[in-house]
This record gives structure tokens, C-alpha cells and sequence, in this order.
């Protein structure tokens, strides 16, 4: 015979709303803050140039879904034989990958391969 576990919620005073156990709280809190962090670094990349923002969503155990994660499709062209414009293909490349305050590791690995297509075609023009 399988014994009830007590709900770890509890029910408001006469609002039927359940209410959220301090830890369930806290994971809240911190589900805001990350949602709130990630959106501002895709965010910074799409206003750079970029584009198709994607995000990763979690949910809460308020039931609402928290941006945990996300991708910004950057966007760039270049004529493949005109060093001019792989230099400004570049660059624009490398500005939308460090726009955000706080770059991630793809972030400053996009930025380095812009960096090197940048100084290539500097050598060919």
C-alpha cells in the first residue's frame, strides 16, 4: 500500500493559489535573473547584427518558462575575392559577437575566426 506524500505547497488563504516553498522561490528567483541575463546578451547580438533569436526555454516550479539559454544567427556576406568587403564582413562579424557585456566562449571563438578572416584579407589586399 503506497502512502500520500504531502504536497509541498500550500494553498493560499481562500485564493486557492498555491503557494511556493521558499526553495521553489529561490529557483524562481534565479530562474528570472538568468532569463532576464540571457535575453540582454542575445539581445546585444541581434542590435549588432544579428538575427533569428532563438531561445532555451525551462520551466519553473511557478509554471512559467525562464530563457535558460539562446543562439543568435549572425548574418554576414562578403565577395569571396574582394578583400575590402571580407574585411567588412569581418569586423561586422566580430562587433556582433562581442557585443554582449559578458561574451561566452562561442562568442570570443566567433570573434577570433572573424579576427583571422579579417587579417587575411588584409594580406591579400
Amino acid at each position: 500500500q503506497r502512502q500520500e506524500q504531502p504536497d509541498s505547497r500550500r494553498e493560499s488563504a481562500g485564493q486557492g493559489v498555491a503557494e511556493l516553498t521558499p526553495e521553489e522561490q529561490r529557483l524562481v528567483e534565479e530562474l528570472r535573473r538568468t532569463d532576464q541575463e540571457v535575453r540582454a546578451h542575445e539581445q546585444a547580438h541581434a542590435a549588432a547584427g544579428g538575427n533569428n533569436v532563438r531561445y532555451d526555454y525551462e520551466t519553473g516550479p511557478d509554471g512559467k518558462r525562464y530563457a535558460v539559454g539562446g543562439t543568435t544567427d549572425i548574418q554576414v556576406a562578403s565577395v569571396s575575392d574582394d578583400p575590402a568587403s571580407q574585411m567588412a564582413m569581418a569586423r561586422k562579424l566580430r562587433a556582433a559577437a562581442m557585443a554582449p557585456a559578458d561574451p561566452s566562449g562561442q562568442d570570443l571563438s566567433v570573434a577570433a575566426k572573424a579576427a583571422r578572416i579579417e587579417a587575411d584579407a588584409r594580406m591579400e589586399a
